[in-house]
């Protein structure tokens, strides 16, 4: 796994992409630092339609997180929203970022939210797949305990082991029990905030309903109160993160012009 670095304090193994001097960009799921090796020659030009359109400008870091690729194992009981950030906080230091911006998709765009609640490191978020207000936390770990002894074969290509799976029941949990959401929401109104979805990115986990693309539409006013920027992708579901010629140069124009 060429390029690829080790933060010892956190266990999180990570690579940069993009000029030494570039705009600290990091960009957890659906990209990982071992996505080649993880995925294979057939999705690369995944990979290479994010860093294609970014590393001109952008410094972009790629973790592997949680549990994935190169880094260390994290026991599924501790996997919670403040062990993440505190992570991925971690690794940013490592990688040589102070200020940055965070981009991340489904898991990895609510993972957004709780890093710009626990730390004043964050100079721009970019959420996609993932509503802001109203986060399907509880249905997702419902469906995580439904699904939790026979994963996905999708989820199985990334995660090392079945137990593994548990993590995503803890992660939403902590989330719903510990987050005061409106609290968070109001005190990021400054910061340059973006969300994207797919049109048809709601989902059924096992059986239950989980309103995603729905939910971003319909608070879409109040979000856009809020201080965030909106943008839909038509005729695509949650699985539009792996067509990035639809939405990245969307985004990098958001990020160009807010980090300006």
């Amino acid at each position: 796994m060429s390029g690829i670095q080790f933060d010892p304090v956190s266990g999180v193994a990570y690579a940069l992409h993009g000029p030494s001097d570039g705009e600290p960009l990091l960009i957890g799921l659906p990209l990982m630092a071992s996505f080649e090796a993880i995925f294979g020659a057939a999705l690369k030009p995944v990979l290479d339609g994010y860093l294609s359109r970014l590393t001109d400008r952008y410094r972009v870091l790629l973790v592997d997180y949680p549990s994935i690729g190169a880094s260390r194992d994290i026991a599924p009981e501790q996997l919670t929203a403040e062990r993440v950030c505190t992570d991925l906080l971690s690794v940013a230091t490592a990688a040589g970022f102070g200020r940055f911006t965070y981009w991340g998709y489904s898991w990895g765009g609510g993972v957004g939210l709780q890093l710009v609640s626990r730390s004043d490191r964050l100079k721009a978020l970019v959420i996609g797949g993932w509503p802001p207000i109203g986060g399907p936390y509880k249905e997702i770990a419902d469906a995580a305990e439904r699904k939790q002894h026979e994963p996905e074969a999708s989820s199985m290509m990334v995660l090392r082991s079945k137990a593994q799976y548990t993590q995503w029941i803890h992660y939403n949990r902590s989330v719903q029990h510990s987050w005061n959401e409106a609290a968070a929401l109001a005190a990021m109104r400054a910061l340059p905030k973006l969300v994207f979805h797919g049109e048809r990115g709601d989902l059924v986990e096992a059986g239950i309903p989980v309103p995603i693309a729905s939910l971003i539409r319909n608070n879409a006013a109040t979000l856009r109160l809020l201080g965030w920027e909106l943008m839909q992708v038509p005729a695509f579901g949650h699985e539009v993160c792996m067509k990035p010629e639809l939405f990245v140069p969307a985004v990098r124009a958001f990020l160009d012009r807010s980090l300006a």
